[in-house]
């Protein structure tokens, strides 16, 4: 049943409000911030950098919010716009109103958030949960798309296995400290939290979400994707199986672009930035001209968020 994301409690919000504020000291760049309005409720953007390439929004991952970004926000910015959003629904600082009743929803919110920002086009680069995410936008509105990047796009092209599924809903049933730990360091080997993200990502399990799970695209879907795309993955993931997913796409959507790195997990947009920036930069670099003729405005959908 659709529903509207909150916090268990005051306690919970306060604290993680606290962790945030603390947090948001150590974006490197200058930055405006947005209370952006939408029919789902007010969207917080983080906005940094300047120049007229084609502007960049970022999704964040589950149990983040936009300050994930902080780790490539400098490079990413330095020739052009980027808006960094906290996704409608999760824990951050927008404030959702309505439910989310449908898969399509997605690219309504985003487009909404765009339209109030004055922009017509953007790169899309979405990270895990926000992959998902940007996928909907690419699938349903692709007209307001350069191009979609997508990072660790776990149950997207593939399904994960349910050990692994298993293993993250008995962490989840038991928030220990110790077990968290364990749990982020078996998905992001190489990448460790600090004190303050683990105090943040530990508060927003307090929050109970708006919005649903992926599920994988079924061929017609993803042939359907219009736009240029980029998957990013990590070859020791245990969101999904790199090698099977980059088969799928030869064999469903040849023009897509896929680069995976090994030696890295989940985790790899802070393990190694210094190696997927610049791939997402060379990529978004080839197509802030592009103008795919076959890029139409997409029939609405009717799906149920999972």
């Amino acid at each position: 049943m659709p529903k509207i994301g909150r916090f268990k409690n005051d306690a919970s919000k306060q604290a993680y409000d606290r962790i945030y504020r603390e947090l948001e000291g150590r974006w490197p760049v200058p930055s405006t911030q947005l209370a952006v309005p939408t029919s789902f409720g007010t969207t917080h953007v983080r906005k940094s950098g300047t120049g007229t390439q084609t502007p960049i929004v970022l999704v964040h991952a589950l149990g983040a919010n936009c300050l994930q970004w902080h780790i490539v926000i400098e490079d990413l910015c330095r020739d052009r716009v980027v808006y960094a959003l906290d996704t409608i629904g999760t824990a951050g600082r927008s404030v959702q109103t309505a439910p989310l009743t449908g898969e399509s929803d997605f690219a309504t919110w985003v487009s909404e958030v765009l339209n109030e920002l004055g922009v017509d086009r953007v790169h899309l680069v979405g990270y895990s949960q926000g992959a998902w995410h940007a996928v909907l936008v690419a699938l349903n509105a692709p007209e307001h798309l350069a191009s979609v990047t997508l990072i660790e796009p776990g149950g997207v092209f593939d399904k994960p296995s349910w050990s692994v599924l298993l293993k993250m809903i008995r962490a989840g049933m038991r928030r220990t400290d110790e077990n968290i730990r364990k749990l982020n360091d078996w998905m992001s080997p190489g990448y460790v939290l600090n004190d303050l993200e683990f105090a943040l990502a530990k508060e927003a399990l307090n929050y109970r979400p708006g919005i649903g799970w992926a599920r994988m695209l079924d061929d017609s879907e993803v042939r359907s994707i219009a736009v240029p795309m980029l998957v990013i993955s990590g070859a020791e993931t245990v969101v999904s199986t790199p090698e099977r997913v980059a088969a799928r796409l030869t064999d469903l959507l040849p023009q897509a672009e896929m680069e995976i790195y090994p030696g890295t997990g989940h985790g790899i947009l802070g393990h190694i930035p210094d190696r997927v920036t610049p791939r997402i930069l060379t990529f978004v670099g080839q197509h802030d001209s592009s103008v795919d003729s076959d890029v139409v405005r997409a029939p609405d959908r009717d799906s149920p968020v999972p």
